[in-house]
């Protein structure tokens, strides 16, 4: 959705919840993200939000809100019915959010070995490193 926008695009800059999948913890999270950093040849910079601290997540704030009056009083049957429901929410500010359902199956219970990790090319950075790092392209 954003490669026709950001053609020239760089780096991208994610920030994402400590734990869950895409925890700082999450070894799997990073192979991913490398995986992705090199077949994009993007920088991917990444801050997870401390623990407990989703609430300062501006982006989920300002596009939840808007998402729950969207379905508010729907029932929820299909997940057809939920992306259609969050693709077609907009506010006169102009915001537009655009949603696409991922039907593809992930495997689950992959562990990542520790050649698979000290393959990845990742920096942390000086403040909070667990929790801010950069994965660069292993290839340009």
């Amino acid at each position: 959705m954003g490669k026709r926008a950001y053609a020239d695009a760089e780096e991208l800059f994610i920030t994402a919840d400590a734990g869950g999948s895409n925890g700082y913890r999450s070894h799997a999270w990073k192979h991913e993200l490398q995986k992705f950093a090199d077949e994009t040849h993007l920088k991917i910079r990444v801050s997870h939000f401390p623990p407990v601290t989703r609430k300062w997540n501006k982006i989920e704030h300002r596009l939840f809100c808007h998402i729950t009056q969207n379905w508010r009083g729907k029932p929820l049957r299909s997940f057809e019915t939920i992306v259609d429901l969050i693709g077609n929410t907009r506010i006169a500010a102009g915001l537009r959010v655009k949603a696409k359902l991922d039907k593809r199956r992930y495997p689950t219970g992959v562990k990542i070995t520790r050649d698979e990790m000290d393959a990845l090319l990742l920096y942390r950075h000086e403040f909070q490193g667990e929790w801010n790092y950069e994965l660069h392209p292993r290839t340009k």
